[in-house]
């Protein structure tokens, strides 16, 4: 998230990112909006519940101990992908409780981004978000609706707000509006916003090449791309004449692991060369 976190939750959030692009991997829409309710529950539950959040990042448990809590905690409430990822991540180590929290919350965020994304509508979710924001920010009554404490009265407001706007959007203002978690309106705004734009870089592909390259091969390029990732992919191409090879691939997210990239490249190359 854009809070600071600590080296161990830094590391752990790299991890967990990784683990997500997996649970995502080659899944419909409704699956990555699922896992994403499912997670935003798993936040909640850890939000609210401090035995909870220290059990799962108590270093002194092993890994096995904590996938057994884990499952007797929740394997009745999520389905499989939700209980794994949570068992994954537990694993972990984290700085401090806390952290845990707010990086399942990432991730909850990013499953629905991913569901915008295979649905084609992740810039369009992106758009409608900054909206609210703005209409929250010169509304004193809107400002003071949604920090109250009228959980149904707030959904139905976000519903009649978002009466034409994307089901992602929706459901992604529906659960910011229910858990601020002690955050103003602007920085759980930012929150989203952040770890929206995060998971569209994480499918957002800088391609290098030497030379211009034809409409077939562009088409042919994000078909890998999309394939190897497991999200669909769009691409900005370059012209760069000193690109060893004919052509690289690179990522805008600085956290896509870097072995992926190459082999992305690898493929990349072996595709823009073929005839």
């Amino acid at each position: 998230m854009r809070a600071h976190l600590g080296g161990s939750s830094r590391a752990s959030l790299v991890a967990a990112r990784i683990a997500l692009d997996a649970a995502v991997k080659g899944v419909d829409a409704k699956t990555a909006s699922t896992l994403s309710d499912e997670l935003f529950f798993i936040t909640d539950v850890l939000g609210s519940n401090i035995s909870v959040r220290r059990a799962l990042t108590d270093p002194s448990r092993d890994a096995q101990s904590k996938s057994v809590f884990v499952k007797d905690l929740l394997a009745s409430k999520v389905g499989a992908p939700a209980l794994g990822l949570l068992t994954e991540i537990s694993a972990l180590r984290w700085s401090g409780a806390k952290d845990l929290v707010q990086v399942i919350e990432q991730l909850a965020i990013e499953a629905e981004a991913s569901a915008a994304n295979i649905s084609g509508e992740l810039d369009r979710v992106e758009e409608e978000i900054f909206v609210v924001l703005s209409a929250i920010i010169n509304s004193s009554e809107l400002r003071k609706a949604f920090k109250s404490d009228a959980v149904q009265a707030k959904s139905k407001l976000a519903q009649e707000i978002l009466k034409n706007a994307s089901t992602s959007t929706s459901k992604l203002l529906t659960h910011m509006v229910n858990s601020w978690r002690g955050r103003s309106i602007e920085a759980t705004f930012a929150d989203y916003q952040w770890a929206l734009a995060a998971r569209r870089n994480r499918v957002i592909a800088l391609v290098k090449v030497a030379a211009p390259i034809t409409q077939d091969q562009q088409t042919r390029l994000v078909t890998a791309l999309t394939s190897k990732v497991g999200q669909p992919v769009r691409i900005n191409i370059e012209i760069d004449p000193h690109v060893i090879g004919g052509v690289s691939v690179k990522f805008a997210d600085e956290i896509v692991d870097g072995s992926i990239s190459n082999r992305l490249a690898g493929a990349a190359r072996a595709l823009v060369g073929s005839k």
